[in-house]
């Protein structure tokens, strides 16, 4: 059984990713399987591991281990990527997969290059409709290319069928979704899974007890690759 020197706080992702991010802590020996039980209460103590779990809003996490209301975050690269927190990035966790992706009307798609892949130039000057602004300027920046971001926090499928935007940006797991709304991948810009994240200052002050779940964590996930 883990029992942390210091109290250590933990937040976590409501949700889907929740499961797999209790299954993980237990792996370490920190036994919180009851956070499942309750899915209105978002604080529990864990006063034998000398550990407080927080379940929170995923998009919030890396907001909660900035300011220190949280040691410790399970949080996705898309996240952090997006957001740009000061933050230590400890493990990749493995779970949580998705994909950043450029998608336009299939009727709409620029032209192919001689190695199959689309002629991203087409795409300059032109609106982007996603929830991640910051991903997709850096993207279309990085290949000196200049897009206007709309950002919308749902339904960004349907930007482009009402003429809100050219293209999207997104994050797909299937890609069936971008299927099912006639659209189709024009360019993957990076593949994202859930981190284990530290608060700075915690880090240090607490870097034993916070290297020794990371050490837990990082030997399960290589155990089980």
């Amino acid at each position: 059984m883990f029992i942390s020197k210091k109290r250590l706080s933990i937040a976590l992702p409501k949700g889907k990713l929740l499961e797999d991010s209790i299954a993980l802590l237990e792996g370490v020996g920190i036994s919180c399987r009851e956070v499942l039980a309750n899915d209105r209460k978002l604080t529990f103590e864990f006063p034998q591991n000398h550990v407080q779990i927080i379940v929170c809003r995923p998009t919030d996490i890396p907001t909660f281990v900035e300011y220190g209301a949280a040691d410790l975050g399970f949080v996705g690269k898309d996240t952090l990527v997006e957001q740009g927190k000061d933050v230590a990035e400890l493990v990749d966790l493995k779970f949580g997969y998705c994909r950043f992706v450029v998608a336009l009307p299939m009727e709409a798609l620029p032209p192919q290059l001689s190695d199959g892949s689309y002629d991203l130039r087409y795409l300059d000057r032109k609106r982007v409709a996603t929830k991640f602004p910051r991903v997709a300027e850096e993207y279309f920046s990085g290949r000196g290319m200049q897009v206007t971001p709309i950002k919308l926090h749902g339904n960004i499928e349907l930007a482009p069928k009402v003429g809100l935007a050219d293209m999207i940006v997104d994050i797909v797991s299937t890609g069936k979704t971008l299927t099912m709304n006639q659209l189709a991948e024009v360019a993957q810009i990076f593949e994202a899974t859930s981190r284990l994240i530290a608060n700075r200052v915690s880090y240090r002050l607490k870097h034993e007890d916070i290297q020794a779940v990371a050490r837990g964590l990082r030997a399960q996930v290589e155990s089980s690759l």
